[in-house]
């Protein structure tokens, strides 16, 4: 079942984010700039934190498509989800911009940061 979206127009493109739960569980998919692809999916598995057993944390496998780097915008994506939740978490999906600039990079990461941070309730 389709669940939330957040569309963010960076400097350079469009970032979007789509959650969708599947009996317990969530998908994520993240596309955006000149050419959406699947780089990499990532599955987040809920699990007692290591320094408090009283919070959620998450363990990840990653799965990248060589050269890719969509890694770094999946990853945090699900495990946020998954320690929201407590529920496995699958993202995939991929960002591609031509000639993306060191600075354009810490753009789009800054904007991960700050929706994983601060508006991940608005996904699920």
């Amino acid at each position: 079942m389709a669940m939330g979206q957040i569309r963010r127009r960076l400097s350079f493109a469009e970032l979007v984010i789509q959650a969708y739960r599947i009996g317990k569980e969530y998908c994520i998919h993240v596309s955006g700039g000149d050419c959406p692809h699947i780089g990499c999916a990532v599955l987040a598995m809920p699990r007692a934190s290591l320094r408090d057993s009283e919070k959620v944390s998450a363990t990840s496998c990653v799965l990248n498509v060589a050269g890719h780097q969509d890694e770094y915008i999946c990853r945090p994506l699900a495990e946020a989800v998954a320690k929201k939740e407590n529920a496995v978490t699958v993202c995939t999906g991929g960002f591609h911009t031509d000639g993306i600039t060191n600075e354009q990079i810490q753009e789009l990461m800054d904007c991960i940061r700050q929706i994983t941070e601060e508006e991940i309730e608005c996904l699920i």
